[in-house]
């Protein structure tokens, strides 16, 4: 069974990470968050649930508004080849979130270490970093150590790399 927010946030607590939490209806976009989420400093994200041919599994985490090419994400990330978004059913096994409700924090679920844990580089220049608490109906802000350090004791530790456009402009100059 997935775990709930209230597991995530008790996870948390044993870490001694401090968060906030804002309740709200349902966002499944970014515009749904942008516009609902009223005003959260930090940097806000969107997630990518990718998988490659040899079904290697990539959660992408980045700042909401970041464009990324996908047809040559693979290159980045080091997929076997083209990726593709996975599917609902392999998004709720190993993840145990729902589409719309994909977060950073749902690699607590991944037991296995099925996804690996990507940070684009533009969303880790925020000090604080903001994602749903395994679900779409509340935002969480953690520091940005505190999401590493809570990554790294799940078991993903996570590669920060240059996936935006805006990051591979930052990382060019």
């Amino acid at each position: 069974m997935p775990l709930t927010p209230k597991d995530l946030f008790d996870y948390l607590s044993e870490l001694n990470i401090e968060t906030t939490t804002v309740e709200h209806p349902a966002l499944f976009t970014v515009a749904d968050s942008q516009r609902l989420r009223g005003e959260i400093p930090g940097g806000h994200t969107k997630n990518l649930f990718l998988k490659d041919k040899k079904d290697k599994f990539f959660l992408v985490t980045l700042e909401e508004d970041a464009i990324v090419d996908l047809k040559s994400i693979h290159h980045i990330i080091g997929a076997s080849s083209r990726v593709s978004f996975g599917k609902p059913e392999k998004l709720m096994e190993y993840l145990g979130v729902i589409p719309g409700a994909v977060t950073a924090f749902s690699v607590i679920n991944d037991k296995n270490n099925q996804v690996e844990m990507i940070l684009d580089a533009a969303l880790m220049e925020n000090e604080i970093i903001n994602a749903h608490p395994l679900t779409n109906e509340a935002t969480t802000s953690i520091k940005r150590d505190d999401l590493l350090r809570f990554l790294e004791a799940t078991g993903h530790k996570p590669r920060i790399l240059a996936v935006s456009e805006g990051a591979k402009a930052t990382a060019a100059e």
